[in-house]
């Protein structure tokens, strides 16, 4: 039953949560009433049993134990006597004249993304509420420190008590001027998933699957060419995912991965969307991605990618989102086209500027062309690096690999 705990845990907990938000209108709150939700599981269902709906057991009991403590707590003035009492009601939301929108995981991530958060907070926020990364992982992936990610945090949260933010999807009118950093969001999460940033599983499916959710509904409500790319673009990511790991939960590189193994129900869904997507009068940067991805996806086999193409589109997604991380991603694909020569050159002028120093596939890709040019010391000490910095198990062990079999390479005896 632990194990099963566990799992629901890990799979369930945030929507649990959302939905506490939802109910007890606070997130601190809704937190204390998250664990001690699972502690009482802990205790009940090892000898009761598991229950037909382990959410809706969650939710019932966080809601009732939120209200229990507020009942222990010191005298309750006029407001808390109003929480009490409204701890007991479930509201539904309206969106103009739209149906009732019952989803508490796409109401948080509006809240999160409110205009009256700076963006920096809504990005930290949203990825410790809607995907329970720790404040460490965070720093980690944003390349900040922990202490400041932290401050991020608690300032969101006090000012959406402090203005009283309304946990809601907004009004049909409204929706266009929140879509771009709720998009962004969306894709946040699914990157989480798709490339957990630590832990021993190379892809989070429940994450994956989440944000692939959460993008339909979002585009039901506004089908907007934004959310109509982004949505091929996960679709078209996600359908590699069975051949990303193998048995032993190995991480396979894309050029090694059986194609056969390839969704192709979902290449087929996330092609159409780009079709779609790109018949628009402006092409949006997560159009551009999904069409990057969409060369992978038709390619029969690594050999007949077509990288100069793929290139080609990195060009347009520099432009119009120039990044490191794009710039990083630009040099892997001119590397694949024009030889791994010219793709160091790129990624050593990216460090240069002192850009993704701590960025551990930075590293690892220049090792892969320092490897393919001979340079076997220089190889193994990038490679090195790049398993410094990286806290992914599979990556490790993926680099590791390399690093033992470059120091056992015949040259070097």
């Amino acid at each position: 039953m632990e194990r099963v705990i566990e799992e629901i845990y890990r799979t369930q907990s945030r929507r649990v949560l959302a939905t506490l938000i939802r109910l007890l209108g606070d997130f601190d709150r809704a937190e204390e009433a998250l664990h001690d939700a699972f502690a009482a599981a802990a205790r009940t269902w090892p000898v009761e049993g598991l229950p037909g709906n382990p959410s809706a057991w969650l939710v019932s009991t966080g809601r009732f134990k939120a209200i229990d403590t507020i009942r222990r707590r010191a005298r309750f003035d006029a407001s808390q006597h109003h929480i009490e009492d409204s701890l007991y009601t479930v509201d539904t939301t309206e969106i103009g004249d739209m149906e009732p929108i019952e989803d508490d995981m796409l109401r948080l991530i509006f809240t999160c993304c409110h205009p009256a958060i700076p963006s920096d907070a809504q990005t930290a926020m949203a990825l410790r509420e809607i995907c329970g990364l720790t404040t460490e992982e965070i720093a980690h992936a944003f390349l900040v420190p922990a202490p400041t990610v932290a401050q991020r945090i608690v300032r969101a949260k006090n000012r959406i008590r402090a203005a009283n933010i309304p946990y809601e999807v907004p009004g049909r009118d409204a929706l266009p001027q929140r879509l771009d950093q709720v998009l962004h969001v969306i894709y946040l999460v699914f990157n989480e998933g798709y490339s957990a940033s630590s832990g021993e599983d190379v892809v989070r499916a429940d994450l994956t699957a989440e944000a692939i959710r959460l993008a339909r509904l979002l585009l039901a409500l506004l089908p907007h060419p934004d959310a109509r790319g982004l949505l091929a673009l996960m679709l078209l990511q996600d359908s590699r995912r069975l051949a990303r790991s193998n048995e032993q939960g190995s991480l396979v590189l894309l050029a090694d991965q059986d194609r056969s193994l390839w969704d192709r129900a979902k290449i087929a869904e996330g092609l159409a969307l780009l079709a779609e997507a790109m018949r628009a009068a402006e092409i949006g940067a997560y159009t551009v991605q999904a069409a990057i991805a969409a060369e992978h996806a038709r390619a029969p086999t690594a050999e007949e990618t077509d990288w100069q193409r793929i290139a080609f589109y990195y060009d347009l997604l520099l432009a119009a989102q120039p990044s490191p991380i794009v710039e990083l991603n630009r040099a892997v694909a001119i590397a694949m086209a024009d030889g791994p020569a010219k793709g160091l050159d790129l990624i050593d002028a990216i460090l240069g500027r002192q850009e993704l120093t701590a960025y551990h596939l930075a590293h690892s890709a220049r090792a892969d062309f320092l490897r393919r040019l001979g340079r076997t010391e220089e190889a193994i000490a990038a490679y090195q690096t790049a398993l410094s910095l990286c806290r992914q198990e599979p990556e490790q062990a993926f680099l590791r690999k390399w690093i033992s079999e470059l120091a056992a390479a015949p040259e070097r005896q």
